[in-house]
Parts: structure tokens; sequence; C-alpha cells
């Protein structure tokens, strides 16, 4: 079974890195998020660690966004291959080996090679984590895998590992060592050690608290723009404290909407539900889920986002344990995997092989994007920002500043972080007004400024 599971995980790797790398160059990608990623990873190898350019074209700390520092490793294999296609590769081919920790810890719970590889393709087939790998390039959908390996660790009490892991999927944003602090509080139940559960779980909060309350807002002039999702029910530690006081009915209707339920519904779903067998578990994926349903926008509640990466790792990882409860009445392993199966066919995302290509309009941009010396402070709109983004400086349109060149997709109308086609329209007639700036390129909707 060790072959299979291997051949899964090498299958998925290629395939989905191959579709990523397609995706980007049939421009599906952007400046959000994909360019940020690439701006940061440039910056680092070339000095600048983590720097970036921000919506009003200030050079700024990434850090004052998120805190996924681990951005910083991949500024060695930056050196070898400086692409944005590195880093979809780098990312498919970790989610996938994912599948790794799920084999060893369902065949040592199942004690069966062949339900454990049952496990293991069930994980590359569910919904969320192909989506999670589709979606650009994001730090924190690294969380998935390195969680994985970090409760595999935890489980065979090989704390020095453990520690390891759990510090890298920390590493990939400010909340994610939450999921660590719910193994904490899972190892000292399940495990009986109290003492070293109960520290791993301070420690996780602490992580969080500090990343939360003070490397953001230092980083931010100060201020915090974690908060500002959740103006609904408190925007604040104090607010959301007070609404559940006083308004608890507030928290819940906003959780369990239909939009909320249909959200837990294709997490849980492809998964058998089997992980509601192993409730201790799950306390690693409340923080995550919480933070999604309580959250107002609205893309936190999609599995076509990277604001899974939280949660699944202790779905599965429940799924396994409490199959391991329940196994003899029942073939488990097989349901997960039949449930997995026909969650993807519903809401996986194997129809976008075949489904992404290159057309001429692609060609045309990439043609005109070539024109763009390397160095050149330039100004584009969303869809052409992942081509443009390796370089010190990047504006979002129509932000000029101490832009040299301007990169414009009529047929995306980007502006600034939205689209925006009469927003765009505007700010494209007033370009061709102004004669400090002249038309290089035009064709098929892709128009290339360069200043004057």
């Amino acid at each position: 079974m060790k072959w299979l599971v291997g051949t899964a995980v090498s299958v998925y790797a290629a395939g989905f890195s191959a579709l990523s790398i397609q995706r980007d160059r049939a421009f599906e990608t952007g400046r959000f998020d994909l360019g940020n990623m690439v701006q940061a990873v440039w910056a680092t190898a070339h000095g600048h660690p983590l720097r970036v350019t921000d919506l009003q074209g200030e050079q700024v700390s990434r850090l004052g966004a998120h805190v996924d520092p681990i951005l910083v490793l991949f500024a060695p294999l930056w050196w070898i291959w400086p692409s944005a296609h590195m880093l979809l590769t780098a990312q498919a081919i970790a989610i996938a080996l994912g599948a790794l920790p799920v084999f060893w810890l369902a065949r040592k719970h199942l004690g069966s090679e062949r339900e454990a590889a049952c496990f293991a393709i069930a994980y590359l087939l569910l919904p969320a984590v192909e989506w999670l790998t589709l979606n650009e390039f994001h730090p924190v959908a690294l969380a998935c895998p390195l969680l994985l390996y970090t409760f595999w660790f935890l489980d065979e009490e090989r704390l020095v590992w453990f520690a390891v892991f759990a510090v890298l999927a920390a590493a990939t944003k400010e909340e994610i060592a939450l999921a660590v602090a719910g193994f904490g509080f899972w190892y000292a139940l399940a495990k009986g050690r109290r003492a070293a559960g109960a520290a791993i779980f301070a420690l996780g909060l602490a992580w969080t608290a500090v990343a939360i309350g003070v490397v953001i807002p230092h980083f931010n002039h100060g201020a915090s723009s974690f908060y500002a999702r959740y103006g609904e029910v408190g925007g604040s530690p104090r607010g959301l404290l007070q609404t559940a006081l006083h308004h608890p009915g507030r928290l819940v209707s906003k959780a369990f909407s239909g939009r909320g339920l249909d959200y837990v519904a294709q997490l849980g779903l492809p998964l058998a539900l089997l992980f509601l067998a192993a409730p201790l578990v799950l306390v690693a994926a409340v923080p995550d889920l919480a933070l999604n349903l309580l959250s107002s926008t609205r893309t936190q509640t999609s599995i076509h986002h990277h604001y899974t990466a939280g949660i699944v790792p202790a779905l599965v990882v429940a799924s396994v344990l409490g199959a391991a409860r329940i196994r003899r009445p029942m073939p488990v392993a097989a349901v997960a995997l039949l449930a997995a199966a026909l969650g993807n066919v519903f809401l996986g995302a194997l129809s976008q092989f075949g489904s992404t290509h290159v057309t001429r309009h692609d060609r045309i941009a990439a043609r005109a994007l070539r024109l763009i010396p390397g160095a050149a402070v330039v100004t584009a709109t969303n869809s052409l920002g992942a081509h443009l983004s390796a370089r010190r400086r990047f504006l979002s349109f129509p932000i000029r500043a101490d832009a040299t060149w301007i990169a414009v997709d009529r047929t995306k109308p980007g502006y600034l972080d939205r689209n925006d086609r009469a927003a765009t329209a505007r700010a494209v007639a007033a370009l061709r007004r102004d004669p400090r700036w002249r038309l290089v390129f035009a064709d098929d909707g892709v128009l290339v400024f360069r200043r004057r």
C-alpha cells in the first residue's frame, strides 16, 4: 500500500503544480494575492526581508498585515528558480506530502495499511484540500500539511520534532498557533500529559496574542487590521466578549446563517462526519472555524479559498481517530474514501483540469508585459499583477505615484483591490488625456503606457 500512497502523492503534486502554473499563464491569478507573496519573497531574496508595496504606494513590511514569516524560507529557492511558478509548485508539493502523516496515523490507529491508504487518498480527494492548493499561493496553505506532521509527532511523543513543525506551522499566519494550542489540549487529556499539554496550549495562545496584539500593530503604525472583519460582532476582543455575554444570539445567528451552515456541511460531509467520534481533537479546528463563521468577509466561508488551512488538519486527524473507535461495526476507511470521492464529484477541483486554457488574449497580455523593464516602477490592474510584482515597487492601478510604466487589462477591470468597470474606464480615459503618458501598446483591451 505504500507504493499506492506514494503514487497518489506524486500524481497530486505533479497534476496540481501543472494546473496552478497553467492558471497563472492564463492570468487567473493576480496581485491579490499571488503578486503580494511574489514581491515579499523577491524583496527578501534581494536583502529587504518581507518588504512590499501597499495599496497607498508605501513600502511596508508584510508583517503589518499578516504574521507569516515562513515566506523568508522561500528566498533561497527564489535564487534557484526566480518565478511565481516556484511558489505554486512548492505549495502543491507541500500539500500533497500531507497525505503521508495521514497514512502513518491511520496505519498506527487502525492497524491496517489498506485502511490507512484509503484515508491518505481521501485526504487528497477532499474538495477543501484541492481548492486550497489552487487558491493562488498563500503561506497559510502550508499550515495544512505542517499541522498534520505536528500532530503525528505529538501522537508519537517525539516532542523535538513536534516543536519544529509546530513553529513552522505557527509561522504561516498569526492565528494558526491556536490550532497547535488545540493539539496541546488533546495531548493533555487524551495522553494524560497534563503539564506538557498545558504548556503547549499556553504557548500557542501566547504566540497568537503576541502576533495579533504586538507584531501586527508594530509594523502597521500602531494599528491592527485583524479585527476589522468582525465589526458586526464586536470588532475587538473586548467587543467580542461583550457580545458573547450580552447578545449571544447575535453570535449564533451570524455563525450559523444559511451560508455558514453550508460552509460547515461542505467541510464535514466529505469526511462522512467521522470526526464527531473524536471530539477532543476538534478543539484545534474551533478557533479558525469560529473566525471564519463570524467574519464579515464572505470568502472566509468558502472552501474555494485558503481560510480552511487551519481547519482541515484537525478534521482529518479527528476522522482517523474517530474511525479507530467505530471501525468494528463498519468499514470506516471505505466509507471515508467514498465520502471524499463523492464530495469531490460535487464540490472538488478536478473539473478544473482541461478547462483552463491560455487564450489569444492571454498571449497578447504576456507579450505586452515583456515591454516593461524588470527594475521599473509599475502600476497595473490586478490580473496583470502577479506577472509584474517581482520588483522593489509595484503599485495598484490607478495609483501612479512614481511609476514610469502602467499596464491595464480593460477586459478584467481591476481598480485597486477590487473589480470596478466604471471606475477603471474613467481612470483609463483620464490617462489617455494626460500628456505625461504615452501609449506604447494597445491590443485586445491590453494597454501599456510609458511616462514621457
